[in-house]
């Protein structure tokens, strides 16, 4: 039987495939290594501690003066409130005893990276599986305290103003803005606000170190001040059962005076009517109630003298006119009219 062969067409397109896969396999793997600024070489295991880690995965980038040295392995949590990263480092990188370590942004869209910069101190190179203190890191910028920082800018700006600011600066960081002219105007725009009120900013630096100056004046009336209120406090937390206790003793007298005045309420209602039936009564003859009030100190006057001389009193008849008819002696028809009278006194 004989053997298929292959033509000159199908054997040169197989060639040809083959060189596309293998150009494209190379050209796919040079891309990988300089978009990930893969190394090849020997590298050490090292560690850092950080008081926050927030944004750090693993295969972050390490970096020496914006050069790639390594990359992250691992972040985890150790005593409870620290966060442990875990890099490697290649191993002719200048990695010593007084090496820093800090989390800054990779870009605008919140990657980070571990930058290891030169401190002060010996410069002995780090063995591998090192770690670096707590004290020698510093973690990533905390957004939060950004813009609480610029509290006191957006309390000096309209509200126009800081709607406009603020919705750059999340713009940029959320990577919708390509690039930071539309920020730097606002922050232009924030400056010339600032000078406008340059005056009235240094009045108040002024008054503040006036009342500082004060304060600090009347340092030993303020130390006294805060430790009475000390012993003020001491002495109300020491007597907190004598104030405490009758607040059960309130809370009863409390219940009986409200069962007193729910038995008392029928009539006091009926009470206030009639008050007020009173009250329009004073009302409609306040003229005559005023003149009696006018009148009434002097007839107490008169009333007083008359009891001058003791627990009675003196009534004086002044003025006294009668007529007496008498009959006529016999004989007579009509009567005979007498008329008796008093002289006019004074009454003392």
């Amino acid at each position: 039987m004989r053997r298929p062969t292959l033509d000159a067409a199908t054997v040169g397109a197989s060639v040809k495939l083959a060189i596309f896969l293998v150009v494209t396999t190379l050209a796919t793997g040079m891309l990988v290594v300089v978009v990930g600024n893969l190394s090849f070489g020997d590298s050490r295991r090292m560690q850092a501690v950080f008081s926050d880690a927030t944004g750090v995965v693993a295969g972050d980038d390490v970096r020496i003066a914006g050069v790639k040295v390594g990359s992250v392995r691992d972040v985890e949590i150790v005593e409870r409130d620290r966060a442990l990263v875990s890099f490697d480092v290649d191993v002719d990188a200048p990695v010593t005893e007084s090496t820093e370590a800090t989390i800054r942004f990779r870009n605008l869209v919140g990657q980070r990276y571990i930058a290891l910069t030169r401190g002060t101190g010996a410069s002995t190179p780090l063995e591998e599986g090192a770690t670096i203190p707590i004290d020698r890191t510093a973690p990533a910028l905390d957004l939060s305290v950004l813009f609480n920082g610029f509290r006191p800018l957006f309390e000096a700006l309209t509200p126009e103003d800081i709607n406009k600011l603020s919705f750059e600066i999340i713009s940029v960081f959320q990577g919708e803005s390509g690039t930071l002219e539309s920020l730097l105007d606002r922050t232009a725009s924030v400056t010339s606000t600032l000078a406008d009120r340059d005056e009235v900013i240094g009045d108040l630096l002024v008054n503040l170190n006036e009342v500082m100056e004060t304060i600090g004046d009347r340092d030993d009336e303020l130390s006294s001040l805060i430790v009475r209120l000390r012993e003020f406090i001491g002495g109300l937390a020491q007597d907190r059962e004598a104030i405490l206790g009758p607040l059960d003793s309130i809370s009863e007298l409390a219940v009986e005076t409200s069962g007193l005045i729910g038995g008392i309420r029928e009539p006091f209602v009926k009470d206030i009517k009639e008050l007020r039936k009173v009250a329009g009564t004073l009302d409609r003859n306040r003229a005559e109630i005023d003149r009696a009030t006018q009148i009434l100190p002097i007839k107490l006057r008169k009333i007083g003298r008359t009891a001058i001389y003791g627990s009675w009193f003196n009534f004086y008849l002044c003025n006294f006119e009668a007529t007496v008819r008498l009959p006529k002696p016999v004989g007579t028809v009509s009567l005979l009219d007498y008329s008796v009278g008093t002289g006019r006194c004074d009454l003392p």
